[in-house]
């Protein structure tokens, strides 16, 4: 909801660091089989219970995998709680999950069962910092930790090395971005005789052979990193640091077009049939993939932003920073429903959706966690939170029936209900 702070002038007491971290946010200051019962939790305040010790989570039903229906307030207990690497913070795509392993970005790399939260598989200096764990045909894609110039195929099962580009001394230090059946896309820089990379490249690579099937020089000054990126059919779609959105061939690398759009750097957008949404400060915007003409804009409350978009089963879901948060038709930019009883919990940026119920994780904030909500109609159901008093960045993730939320060094597994 478009929330108003104290009024200027009025002495009370001092401000919170995480009443800090909210107004800075609005502009105006700056998945795992256990038994038991659930971790209750009063929805307002969920840091404020203890946590249930994991295997307490939920009573599976006849199904193995059909979890009870907690009460409206009533957060799940973790299913099963190990720990994360160092390092596995920062990186937008940090967390995913491939078959029945989940994977978290950081060294070692890490693939962990999702139903029982052991280690399958773990290898040391295969991931470079901030590695993107991309997924995509059964196999992992990762930029090569020996920094050779190579992309480097894990199969996410074993972690075993099942494919190599071998691309030599073309590129420095490539970057995966995206992936679909023909092609691994990355960012690379063009090596110099001087060892210098001044100009770089965005190239697809063909995931048969691992050659190159065609590169295209970027104007100069643009940027290798804060890149963002998606294949829909035959369009790759990218946003990066210097705000632009650019659409580009998949066959060819041929640009169709570029947009310069005032907040949309290196966030997460969302692609929905022959559109793509992005948030662009106070709105958010639908272009069509073919041209780039505007198909609709949606605006939020004075001085606030949207942030990160995402389009499941066929609903756009956003939330800004003042803590309302939207599900949209993404055809036509009409809002569905819209909650705007968030106030007191921090603020979504990723989302996932399993039957009928909308997960999110939030932003930096201590009394944050993940969300549930009634995918019909936005009514916040529960939140859970680990206590640890963290202000770090969450994420989430669906397998199954089960999520996986990722929180510093810690990955949780909870019943999705």
């Amino acid at each position: 909801m478009a929330g108003t702070p104290g009024a200027e002038g009025v002495e009370g007491p001092a401000p919170s660091r995480r009443r800090l971290l909210r107004l800075a946010g609005t502009g105006i200051g700056l998945a795992a089989l256990g038994a038991g019962a659930w971790g209750c939790g009063p929805v307002e305040d969920p840091a404020s219970s203890p946590t249930p010790p994991p295997g307490k989570g939920a009573t599976p039903g006849a199904g193995g995998d059909a979890f009870t229906t907690p009460p409206r307030g009533t957060a799940p207990g973790p299913l099963w709680q190990e720990p994360a690497a160092s390092g596995a913070l920062g990186a937008l795509d940090a967390l995913a999950v491939a078959g029945d392993v989940v994977l978290v970005s950081g060294d070692p790399l890490v693939g962990r069962n999702v139903v029982t939260g052991k280690v399958v598989w773990s290898r040391e200096g295969v991931a470079v910092p901030g590695a993107k764990l991309l997924v995509s045909g059964g196999t992992l894609y990762l930029a090569s930790a020996e920094y050779d110039g190579d992309v480097v195929g894990l199969d996410p099962a074993t972690g075993r090395e099942t494919w190599r580009s071998r691309l030599g001394k073309r590129f420095s230090q490539p970057r995966t971005i995206a992936a679909d059946e023909r092609h691994v896309y990355v960012l690379a820089g063009i090596l110099e005789k001087d060892f210098s990379t001044p100009n770089n490249v965005i190239a697809a690579i063909d995931t048969s052979s691992g050659k190159v099937v065609w590169q295209e020089r970027r104007d100069a000054g643009t940027e290798e990193y804060g890149i963002t990126a998606a294949v829909v059919g035959r369009h790759l779609v990218y946003t990066d640091y210097r705000e632009n959105v650019t659409v580009r061939d998949t066959a060819t690398g041929r640009q169709l077009w570029t947009k310069k759009v005032g907040r949309s750097n290196s966030g997460r957008f969302a692609v929905h049939a022959d559109l793509v949404v992005v948030a662009d400060g106070q709105r958010l915007r639908a272009f069509a993939l073919a041209d780039g003409r505007e198909r609709w804009s949606l605006a939020s409350e004075e001085f606030t932003r949207f942030h990160d978009p995402a389009v499941l089963d066929g609903v756009l879901y956003a939330a800004d920073s003042s803590h309302v948060l939207r599900a949209v038709d993404p055809a036509k930019g009409a809002t569905l429903w819209r909650n705007d009883d968030l106030l007191k919990v921090a603020y979504p940026w990723q989302f996932t959706k399993v039957g009928g119920t909308l997960y999110a994780a939030t932003e930096l904030d201590d009394k944050g966690g993940v969300l549930a909500f009634d995918a019909r109609d936005g009514k916040h159901r529960w939140t859970y939170n680990d206590g640890t008093g963290s202000l770090e960045k969450w994420y989430v993730t669906s397998a199954g029936k089960r999520l996986v939320a990722l929180h510093g060094r810690r990955l949780t597994a909870l019943p999705a209900v």
